[in-house]
């Protein structure tokens, strides 16, 4: 055995480079998840697009009867509901085939940190991973795109040495703010429309 002499490529590109409606929908996703660029987008496809393609593998095997097939659904379900993208409960092989792109990007550490408000901002929260401010437990994280899974959303926090991890610091305080205004955005009466006929 030997290193590797070659890394291989761990996505997949679309079939045709330039199809409107489909860079219309990357352009969308890019932006929710605050990806870097397109290559994140098509991994995060082409891991969902493996995961497919076992779980219709171990369907028509199932339908065979394989005792090893059975073995394999347990692990690859077990293995989904760990990583927090399965629905809690029972789930089976339908579960694994209705995952869309977005279950799996939504396990990303930077939307993680950004939906459980340590972040402003989704590209907010891929420039404080990157710079070590999150930690998981007690290990620093730096990669954006780590699947977190469920157990590890928990201990998701600002890392102890951080200075972010003060509670002075100007980007806790803005969140803060932030969080307090669109609060009391919601909390707020609807303004009645002028003008109009009720």
């Amino acid at each position: 055995m030997g290193d590797p002499k070659f890394l291989r490529r761990t996505y997949d590109t679309p079939k045709h480079p330039w199809e409107a409606t489909r860079m219309a929908e990357e352009r969308k996703l890019l932006t929710k998840y605050g990806l870097k660029n397109k290559r994140e987008l098509w991994k995060a496809q082409s891991i969902l697009r493996r995961i497919r393609r076992q779980a219709r593998e171990l369907q028509a095997r199932l339908r065979a009867a394989e005792e090893q097939a059975q073995k394999e659904t347990v692990d690859l379900l077990g293995r989904l509901s760990r990583l927090g993208v399965l629905p809690v409960g029972t789930p089976t092989i339908d579960d694994v085939l209705a995952l869309t792109t977005e279950d799996l990007l939504q396990r990303r550490l930077e939307w993680i940190v950004y939906h459980r408000g340590l972040a402003p901002t989704p590209k907010g929260a891929r420039q404080i991973i990157v710079h070590g401010h999150i930690s998981l437990g007690e290990h620093r994280v730096t990669r954006p795109g780590y699947l977190v899974g469920a157990r590890e959303e928990a201990m998701i926090s600002y890392c102890p040495t951080s200075p972010i991890a003060s509670d002075d610091h100007p980007v806790r305080v803005a969140l803060r703010e932030r969080a307090a205004a669109r609060d009391a955005s919601r909390d707020a009466p609807p303004v009645p429309a002028e003008g109009g006929n009720a």
